[in-house]
This record gives structure tokens, C-alpha cells and sequence, in this order.
């Protein structure tokens, strides 16, 4: 791992696309890009935190002009390595201030990221560089679990997610700060991967920080209505 990287380096690079895991399942990735595609319209496309290209590469198959942030050079290679990567184009640094040349119909961020900004003044910071990319009317996306809070006793701060032979993992809540880590354990290792969390209406005030109206909130990419009983979120605000 360099020191650019931060928890996403050369080792985590290396087994992020994990083709048994469910989030790698061509059948989810194509319902994400699908509906990215839909919001994007006919014009162009950025990704915060664009990683191995898992959206930004099938999102690009279907006709949509893709550019992406990401800050881990190791995660960059990875992408640069595949079939099609060429067309993206990809700019190393951090989302919260780096600037791409042009304006888009949309910005987006999946997969929980948001969370790995863990301050709030960075949160808001994500939001006003999405907003400083967009055009009018274009759109900000974001993919972000719900805080599994519910599932803490009294007094209990860890939720345990991942239970196999040789593999553990679980959520470390601070509930007074809003600060998480997910922690893997796995023989001979240990690592912590710290988070913010943040509730769907703090996102939404956020977004007003930022310029942007709230749109659209699903509990999935098949646009299921989003309840308390929810998980995750798929929220989307629009520029004016």
C-alpha cells in the first residue's frame, strides 16, 4: 500500500473484483448501469471514486461518455488493465476537491464510498464538487447502506457481518461521533477500514448545502420503494 492509496492499495487492488461476490453478479451490475444510463440521458457521465471500473466500464458499453475520480493509483492500474478502459477517462485525487474540465449529466457515487469521507465537513465537501460538475438539470446519485443501529442492544457497539471457517468480519459503531470501521480477521490478519455514517435526511441537507433538490430515494437499483425497513439506499438529487 503507498501512502496515496490510503486503505485501497496494491493488496486490496488485487482481489477487489471478486466475481463470487453478489455486488460483482452481472445481473446487479447490469440493473446499476442500466438505471445510471437512464439518468445520464444522452450526455456524459463522472464517477467519484470510480475503483476498478466494476459501473463505469459497463456503464460506458452502453453508449454513455464515462470520466472518473479515483484516489488509489493501485485501483487506477486495475482499471487501466481491462478490455475497454481506454474510453474512461480518469483522474487520480481526491473527490472532495479534485476538478474534472467539462460539466456532466451526472455524477455518482455507489457502493457505500460516501462513507469512506469521515467527516462531515468532507461529506459536504463531496456534495459541492458533485454539484460544481454538474449541468443544470443534471443529476447527483449516491449507493449508501443504512446504519444498521437497530441491530445494537444496550451497550453493544459491534455488529457482526461475516461468519465463515477461516474468515470474520464486523461493524464497530460510535453512535456519539457517527464514526464506524468495518474490521476483517483472517488468519495471520487484522484490518480496520474506517467510515462516517450518515442518515438518509443529513444527506438531504447536505445536497441543499450544496445547490441541489431532492429527487428520487429507492431501497435498490429496481427502484423498490425505500421504507424504515430498508438496508440501503439509492438517493438522487438534481441540480436546478
Amino acid at each position: 500500500m503507498t501512502d496515496d492509496d490510503g486503505y485501497f492499495g496494491a493488496a486490496i487492488a488485487a482481489t477487489y473484483d471478486d466475481p463470487t461476490s453478489d455486488d460483482f453478479h452481472p445481473d446487479v451490475i447490469a440493473a446499476i448501469a442500466d438505471t445510471l444510463a437512464d439518468l445520464a440521458g444522452n450526455g456524459r457521465a463522472l464517477e467519484f471514486a470510480v475503483g476498478t471500473g466494476r459501473i463505469a466500464l459497463p456503464l460506458a458499453e452502453r453508449g454513455i461518455h464515462v470520466d472518473g475520480i479515483e484516489l488509489s493509483r493501485a485501483m487506477v492500474d486495475k482499471l487501466r488493465a481491462k478490455p475497454g478502459a481506454a474510453s474512461i477517462g480518469v483522474t487520480v485525487g481526491d473527490m472532495t476537491t479534485t476538478r474534472v474540465d467539462g460539466r456532466y449529466d451526472l455524477v455518482y457515487l455507489v457502493f457505500n464510498t460516501i462513507m469512506n469521507l469521515t467527516t462531515q465537513d468532507a461529506q459536504v465537501a463531496c456534495f459541492r464538487n458533485a454539484a460544481a460538475h454538474l449541468n443544470p438539470g443534471g443529476y447527483f446519485l449516491i449507493e449508501v447502506m443504512v446504519p444498521e443501529l437497530r441491530r445494537l442492544p444496550p451497550g453493544q457497539t459491534m455488529v457482526p457481518w461475516l461468519d465463515e471457517t477461516d474468515r470474520w468480519a464486523f461493524d464497530r459503531y460510535d453512535t456519539a461521533t457517527q464514526a464506524m470501521s468495518s474490521n476483517y480477521i483472517e488468519p495471520g490478519e487484522f484490518r480496520s477500514i474506517p467510515f462516517r455514517y450518515a442518515w438518509p435526511a443529513e444527506l438531504d441537507l447536505m445536497a441543499l448545502l450544496a445547490g441541489l433538490r431532492f429527487h428520487a430515494r429507492w431501497e435498490n437499483w429496481h427502484r423498490s420503494p425505500f421504507t424504515h425497513e430498508s438496508g440501503k439506499h439509492v438517493s438522487i438529487w438534481q441540480k436546478p
